[in-house]
């Protein structure tokens, strides 16, 4: 069964080269660790509503979810107290939202818990899973980079946190791994399911990670290009319509424009010169990378009907 894994931003930026430069800006840093707080008390909220879809079955899944659902709790619990101790801002973190995007990205169509339970826990596990990784994979760069700063009390405090909640997150992401190859070693067909849905929510959990980092010129058209990658691991009767559907949100993209506007605030608030320097020529950068083409040539990806 295929492991998929997250992608750097850009296909060459990485999360510790990100998380490098996060903790030497305090502001940003501590934006970063409100954004892992938001997530951690978003997790709560959708874990919660999949535990009323499934309603009792099987039992051993909402256990499991139930279980899931008290420690999301518990790392929001501990970044929240971090970040009141550290005098930081515990609302809603500025700039495009990660959960929002990926669950604007999911597919609409209902499912029948009823006629199609395999299907609905697939899916499910499959999102769960996929987004636990890109958690992991920025609390372990997150770490790293803290080791290799200045060990000042703040410093410490944060890692300590991070530290705690990592090896849970691990946990998660290993469980998920688990019941998906399980319910692939059931029959070709599950196997198959398991397959669909892996690809899919990869692509829609990239494209999710990807519209939270580039506001730069030319954002729009790489959105559509992720959401056109997105279409091509469904079946070819429901690509026009996933497309079209989104289409608007994405080329008008409020919350990329909010983005844009903040960020431009923030840097010209702190430094004129380095506006006017750095952040403008980085911003029309962007157009160097806007004419993508989607790749056509991994058969493996495409979904048939």
């Amino acid at each position: 069964m295929t492991v998929a894994y997250p992608r750097k931003f850009n296909n060459s930026i990485g999360a510790r080269e990100i998380l490098a430069q996060v903790i030497r800006d305090r502001e940003a840093h501590l934006i970063t660790l409100n954004r892992y707080r938001y997530n951690e008390q978003r997790s709560c909220k959708d874990l919660t509503n999949l535990i009323e879809l499934l309603d009792g079955k099987p039992a051993t899944l909402v256990r499991d979810l139930s279980r899931h659902v008290s420690d999301e709790a518990r790392h929001a619990v501990w970044l929240t107290e971090l970040l009141v101790e550290l005098g930081a801002d515990v609302g809603t973190p500025p700039g495009s939202s990660y959960i929002e995007e990926f669950e604007r990205l999911l597919d609409s169509e209902a499912q029948d818990v009823k006629a199609d339970i395999d299907g609905v826990i697939i899916s499910s596990l499959a999102a769960i899973n996929v987004t636990e990784k890109r958690g992991c994979e920025y609390f372990s760069a997150h770490i790293y980079a803290l080791k290799q700063a200045p060990q000042t009390e703040e410093n410490i405090r944060i890692r300590e946190t991070i530290e705690k909640i990592f090896p849970e997150e691990a946990a998660h992401v290993r469980w998920g791994t688990r019941l998906l190859a399980e319910i692939a070693d059931k029959s070709p067909e599950h196997r198959h399911k398991v397959e669909i849905a892996r690809r899919r929510y990869t692509a829609i959990e990239q494209a999710a990670y990807e519209a939270g980092m580039d506001f730069t010129m030319g954002a729009e058209l790489r959105r559509v290009n992720k959401l056109l990658e997105i279409s091509e691991t469904m079946p070819p009767l429901q690509r026009a319509q996933y497309v079209v559907e989104r289409l608007p949100q994405t080329l008008l993209a409020p919350d990329l424009q909010k983005t844009r506007i903040d960020v431009a605030q923030r840097a010209w608030k702190r430094d004129p010169q380095a506006f006017v320097e750095r952040l403008i020529p980085m911003f029309f950068q962007g157009l160097n990378r806007s004419n993508i083409p989607v790749n056509k040539d991994k058969q493996k990806d495409k979904v048939s009907a």
